[in-house]
C-alpha cells in the first residue's frame, strides 16, 4: 500500500473520529426537538438555494434554445428538441445515475412508507440535472416534483449524517420537500401544506415549527435572490361579484371532471409504456416521437408552459398560438376557443410521453396548467355562446389554476393557497375556495387516491394519516412471522404425533407434505380427547384428524390486508405461504405487541 493511501486512509479516520465526538456532544448538550429546529433551518437554507439552481438551468436552457424562435409560423426545431433532451436525460440516468429517479414525489412517499424516511445521497442532485435537461429541451413536465424530491433527499441525508432517528427523519423529509415547494413558488404556507397533504405528515408539536422554519427560509432565500414578484403576473382588473358564484360552481364541477380526465390519461399511459415497451429504448423512441408532434402541433406544451400561464392570466389568449402553425388563425375566437380545448385534452399525453420516454420531470406543474386552460376555457366558451354574460376570463383561469389542482393532488388547501402566493390573487380567495373544494369532491367520487399516493395505495405501501393504517403499513411481514411451529406429516401415526407434542411448546402444528406444501393443520385441543389412549396410537393418522386453516396468508402481503383476514375468519394464528410451500405462522398477539411498539414510536411528540 503507498504512503499517500496510508495518509488518506488515517485522514479519513481522524475526520470519523471527531464526527463522532461531534455527535456524542451534541446528544449531551442539544435537545432533541432543540436541534430538529436548527437542522430544519438548514435543510430550508439549502432547499431555497436547490430551487434556485434548477430554476435558473431551467431558464439558460430554455433560453437559448428558444430566444431565436420565429413567433409567426411554425418551428420544425419542436421536432428535435425534445427528443434530444429526453435522449441526453436517459443517457444519463441510465450510465451515470444508475438509479430509477422517476416519480419523484411517489418515491419520496415510498422512503417514508416503506424505507423509514431514507433517501440516497444522489437524490440530492440527480434529479436536478435530468430535469433541467429534460424541461429546458421542451419536455412537457414540471420542476416540482424533482425539486420535491431533492429537497426530501436534503433533509434525508442530513438526518442521516447526524444519526437522527426514523421519527425525526420523517419530519426532515417533509422539511425538505417543503422547503423545495415553498422556494420555487415563494409559497411558505403552500409548502407546509403540501407536506401535510400531499406526503400526508401529521401536523403535530414536534412537525410544526420545523415545517414552518424550512418553508420560510426557503422562500426567503428566494425573495432575496429573485426579488418580489411573484411568480405569475396577475392583475385583477375585474372584481368578483357573488351573482357570479352558480359559475364558480359549475367550474368547480368542470375542474373536477378534467382533473379525473388527466388523472386516467397518466396512469393509461404509464401503464402503456410499462407493459408494452419493455425495452428502455422503444420507450424512448416512441416517447420522443409523441412528445415532438404534440409540441409541434401545439407549441405551448413546450417545457412547464408557465409563458402560456403568463399571457392568460394577462388576458391575452391570441399568444397562445405564437411559434405555431396555426398563428395566422389567432385571432379567431372560435379557433382559440379549439386550440385551447385541445390543449386540456393533450396535455396528459404529453406529461406521460416525457415520464415514459425516460425523461425526469412531475405532474405538478401540467395539472396548474391545464387548470390555467380550463378556467380560461371555461369563461371563454361561455361568453362565446352567451354575449351578455362577460366573465373575467382571467379571474376563471386563476381559479382553474387550483380547481384542477385540487383534484389531481387531493390538496384543495395546497391549491388555494398555492394559487394565491403565486399569484397574488387574495381577493379571489372566496371562489378558490369553492373550486377547490367542489372539483376535490368531484373527484374523490371516481378516485380515492392522488396520481402520487395511487401507485403506492395499490400496493398496500401508503402511509396515512389514519393512524391505525398507518402503523400497520410501518409493521413488516417478516417482523411478525414466527417459525418456531414443529412440523409434522400426514402419514404419521397418534404415537409419533404425542412424542412431537411432547417436545413442543406450540399448541399448533402445520401438517406438510413431501414438497413442504401446507395441507394442514392439528390443533392441540382437537385431539386432547384422544392423546391418552394408547389403543388408537398405531391405528389413528395425522390425516384422520388435521384441519383445514380458516385461511392462509401469503408472503408480502400488506398488514392492512393481513387484518381483515383475522377480522374475518375469527383465527388468533394464521399460516404464512410462499406459493402454497410452508412458512410459518402469524399470531395476532404479536401484531398487537409490534402495533404497540410501533405506535408508541411513531406517535411520540
Amino acid at each position: 500500500m503507498s504512503s499517500k493511501t496510508i495518509d488518506n486512509t488515517q485522514a479519513s479516520e481522524r475526520v470519523s473520529k471527531m464526527w463522532r465526538q461531534f455527535l456524542s456532544w451534541r446528544e449531551r448538550n442539544i435537545k432533541e426537538k432543540s436541534f430538529v429546529v436548527i437542522l430544519a433551518l438548514i435543510v430550508g437554507v439549502l432547499g431555497g438555494f436547490a430551487a434556485l439552481i434548477l430554476k435558473l438551468l431551467i431558464h439558460s436552457i430554455s433560453t437559448a434554445l428558444t430566444s431565436h424562435l420565429d413567433l409567426t409560423a411554425g418551428n420544425y426545431i419542436f421536432l428535435i428538441y425534445p427528443a434530444i433532451g429526453i435522449l441526453l436525460a436517459v443517457v444519463y440516468v441510465k450510465f451515470f445515475v444508475k438509479d430509477n429517479i422517476s416519480h419523484g414525489v411517489t418515491r419520496v412517499l415510498y422512503a417514508i412508507s416503506q424505507n423509514k424516511s431514507r433517501l440516497k445521497g444522489h437524490n440530492t442532485y440527480s434529479s436536478i440535472i435530468a430535469s433541467s435537461i429534460t424541461i429546458g429541451f421542451g419536455g412537457s413536465v414540471g420542476a416540482e416534483g424533482p425539486i420535491v424530491a431533492t429537497g426530501a433527499a436534503i433533509g434525508s441525508n442530513l438526518g442521516q449524517a447526524f444519526k437522527m432517528s426514523p421519527r425525526i427523519l420523517m419530519i426532515l423529509v417533509g422539511c425538505g420537500a417543503a422547503a423545495g415547494i415553498a422556494g420555487i413558488f415563494k409559497a411558505p404556507i403552500a409548502g407546509m401544506l403540501f407536506t401535510l397533504e400531499v406526503l400526508m405528515l401529521d401536523l403535530t408539536t414536534v412537525s410544526v415549527m420545523p415545517l414552518l422554519i424550512s418553508s420560510i427560509t426557503a422562500a426567503t432565500i428566494a425573495y432575496i435572490f429573485t426579488g418580489y414578484d411573484v411568480e405569475f403576473f396577475f392583475v385583477q382588473s375585474e372584481s368578483f361579484v357573488t351573482q357570479r358564484i352558480p359559475f364558480v360552481i359549475f367550474l368547480g364541477l368542470f375542474c373536477g371532471l378534467v382533473s379525473l380526465y388527466f388523472t386516467r390519461v397518466m396512469i393509461m399511459m404509464e401503464n402503456f409504456f410499462r407493459k408494452r415497451l419493455v425495452s428502455q429504448w422503444k420507450k424512448t423512441i416512441a416517447g420522443s416521437l409523441l412528445l415532438s408532434g404534440l409540441i409541434f402541433l401545439f407549441p405551448p406544451l413546450y417545457g412547464e408552459g408557465y409563458t402560456s400561464i403568463n399571457g392568460l392570466l394577462g388576458a391575452d389568449p391570441s399568444s397562445i398560438v405564437n411559434s405555431s402553425i396555426f398563428y395566422g388563425d389567432g385571432g379567431e375566437k372560435w379557433f382559440i376557443l379549439v386550440f385551447i380545448g385541445c390543449i386540456i385534452l393533450l396535455k396528459g399525453f404529453a406529461t406521460s410521453a416525457t415520464t415514459g420516454a425516460g425523461g425526469i420531470g412531475g405532474t405538478f406543474a401540467p395539472s396548474l396548467y391545464v387548470g390555467c386552460m380550463t378556467g380560461f376555457f371555461f369563461a371563454f366558451l361561455l361568453n362565446y355562446f352567451w354575449v351578455d354574460l362577460d366573465l373575467s376570463m382571467k379571474n376563471f383561469a386563476l381559479m382553474g389554476m387550483a380547481g384542477v389542482m385540487a383534484g389531481v393532488m387531493h390538496a384543495p388547501l395546497m391549491a388555494i393557497f398555492l394559487t394565491a402566493e403565486m399569484t397574488g390573487g387574495y381577493d379571489l380567495f372566496l371562489p378558490l375556495l369553492i373550486v377547490s373544494a367542489i372539483s376535490y369532491g368531484t373527484i374523490k367520487i371516481f378516485e380515492p387516491y392522488s396520481i402520487y399516493t395511487m401507485r403506492l395505495a395499490q400496493r398496500g405501501e401508503l402511509l396515512t394519516h389514519h393512524k391505525d393504517k398507518a402503523v400497520l403499513t410501518l409493521l413488516k411481514m417478516d417482523s411478525v412471522i414466527e417459525r418456531d411451529f414443529m412440523e409434522v406429516r400426514p402419514e404419521m401415526n397418534l404415537k409419533e404425533m404425542v412424542d412431537v407434542i411432547s417436545r413442543s411448546n406450540r399448541n399448533l402444528f402445520p401438517v406438510i407434505d413431501n414438497d413442504k406444501k401446507l395441507i394442514g393443520i392439528v390443533l392441540l385441543d382437537e385431539i386432547r380427547n384422544i392423546m391418552f389412549r394408547p389403543d388408537l396410537y398405531k391405528r389413528m393418522y395425522v390425516e384422520k384428524f388435521m384441519s383445514s386453516p380458516p385461511a392462509m396468508i401469503e408472503v408480502g402481503e400488506s398488514m392492512d390486508k393481513v387484518m381483515k383476514t383475522f377480522d374475518d375468519t375469527g383465527a388468533w394464528n394464521l399460516p404464512v405461504v410462499e406459493q402454497g410451500r410452508y412458512v410459518g405462522f402469524v399470531s395476532k398477539s404479536k401484531i398487537f405487541n409490534s402495533y404497540r411498539r410501533v405506535l408508541r414510536h411513531y406517535s411520540e411528540d
